[in-house]
């Protein structure tokens, strides 16, 4: 098994796509499965078409499922903060990918992002494995 962490900056964007991090990896190691995930309390990982404006659908229901209120209990850093540490159970902080032929098997549009509402920590880490299948 393969393995690797990345550090990204998330800046001040909800959605970062790790496609190429996940294709890097994958490349030229044949058939398997690809693992990723995000050690942290307030992101997840998706599969989602970027860049046609479902960014900016996604942020648009997340502030409707969780609106940043000061209604949490868990209230440390920016007002609405509690919203944040609620995403995971929504948005799995793990995905895996097939890989075949040392290529991600995504559809068409399909891209590997990182979601993160939390703008108090703009600094994500990201683990990638990969698992060869048995022959």
């Amino acid at each position: 098994m393969e393995t690797r962490e990345i550090e990204l900056e998330t800046g001040e964007l909800l959605v970062t796509d790790v496609t190429a991090h996940a294709a890097e990896l994958a490349l030229g190691r044949g058939d398997g499965l690809l693992h990723l995930f995000t050690p942290h309390a307030t992101a997840g990982l998706g599969l989602m078409e970027t860049g046609s404006g479902s960014e900016h659908d996604l942020a648009a229901a997340v502030e409707r499922l969780l609106p940043r209120t000061a209604d949490y209990r868990h209230r440390h850093g920016r007002p609405g903060h509690g919203a944040d540490h609620l995403l995971p159970l929504f948005v799995s902080p793990s995905l895996v990918v097939s890989v075949l032929g040392g290529e991600l098997r995504l559809g068409t549009w399909q891209r590997i992002v990182l979601i993160d509402p939390n703008r108090d920590n703009r600094r994500r880490r990201l683990q990638l494995s990969f698992l060869a299948a048995q022959r």
